[in-house]
């Protein structure tokens, strides 16, 4: 096992930053952000441009990484694969073939994604629709040594009254899309808020043998704001999609769950995946710096946890921290 960051956080930071970055803070490999390279995305981390990745382009990243000891846990890129609009899910379904091909080509072994929701159907037809269409995305993954995960991420705020728009955000679901071939990147933070015990369901899922990667993301429940705004959060005066009022994410460390014990599961079922970091913490977010900052926290949370020592960990506890260039500053 060993413990990663997924890279979507640092959209600031180019992959090459993000690599010299991260084995002096402790991580040994990285969760990579691949969303597309367009206007429409431009919020979102593109640190592989996959359409027309090339072997030489594989090369490179490959000697980049190898540089800094680092390896990539999978390529992640998390679009709606069951939108309404068929002609923006064909993007979405083309856009994430093209990811599939750039793992195969680094040799990684996962792609992460949602299996998503059309708002405009019912739940069960959803279920139908996915059945039918979403078998040959993971066929695709198969034929070319790669395994499809879909992330446990609700995506309530695709949904316009908050309800959950991604078909992987339960136990029960998770067995429902084994059946078509996905496994489970598991991210114990969505759990807690939906009423699940986040230990519970992934003792669940790794004696189904599902676990595929862990995403480490802590939450923070005020349980009395729960009380006034109930389950789905705040109705007048949401300012985002993420303000329900009650619960906010946090970097490991800075939440309520147990992570000792969420680690100590996984190596008592024999887990051989990473852990890769994802910061979605509003107290340490807003900069760049306090995001690296708040990505320090995780690390110093979580690699006592993670027993396996590479040249990241012997960097991290030998050296401080080297300042690296970004945007004309030195972060």
């Amino acid at each position: 096992m060993k413990l990663g960051l997924f890279t979507a956080a640092l959209g600031q930071m180019s992959l090459e930053q993000v690599a010299a970055w991260a084995p002096q803070a402790g991580y040994q490999t990285l969760e990579v952000a691949a969303w597309p390279v367009d206007s429409e995305h431009i919020h979102q981390a593109a640190h592989l441009e996959v359409d027309g990745f090339t072997a030489e382009d594989a090369a490179r990243v490959r000697e980049l990484l190898d540089s800094h000891g680092l390896t990539v846990s999978a390529v992640t890129y998390c679009g709606n694969n069951l939108h309404s609009n068929l002609a923006e899910r064909d993007r979405i379904h083309h856009h994430l073939r093209a990811c599939i091909d750039a793992a195969a080509a680094l040799g990684v072994r996962y792609v992460t994604t949602f299996i998503g929701r059309d708002i405009t159907l019912s739940v069960t037809d959803n279920l139908k629709q996915a059945e039918q269409h979403l078998p040959s995305l993971t066929a695709y993954a198969a034929d070319r040594d790669v395994k499809l995960l879909a992330e446990n991420c609700p995506m309530e705020g695709w949904h316009p009254d908050g309800y959950p728009a991604n078909l992987a955000y339960s136990p029960e679901l998770w067995d429902w899309m084994a059946g078509l071939g996905f496994g489970l990147a598991y991210d114990p933070s969505h759990l807690p808020w939906l009423g699940i015990d986040p230990l519970d369901a992934l003792e669940h899922a790794l004696r189904s043998g599902i676990v595929g990667h862990v995403q480490a993301k802590d939450i923070q429940i005020d349980q009395q704001a729960r009380t006034r705004y109930g389950v789905f959060g705040k109705t007048a005066g949401r300012t985002s999609p993420t303000d329900v009022g009650w619960w906010r994410y946090r970097v490991p460390g800075r939440g309520q769950l147990d992570w000792n014990q969420i680690i100590d599961a996984l190596y008592a079922a024999g887990y051989d995946g990473d852990v890769a970091v994802e910061h979605e913490d509003p107290v340490w977010g807003g900069t760049l710096e306090r995001t690296l900052q708040g990505m320090q926290i995780a690390a110093h949370t979580l690699r006592p946890l993670i027993l396996a020592t590479t040249r990241a960990e012997e960097l991290a506890s030998s050296q401080p921290l080297r300042l690296v260039e970004v945007d004309d500053r030195m972060i």
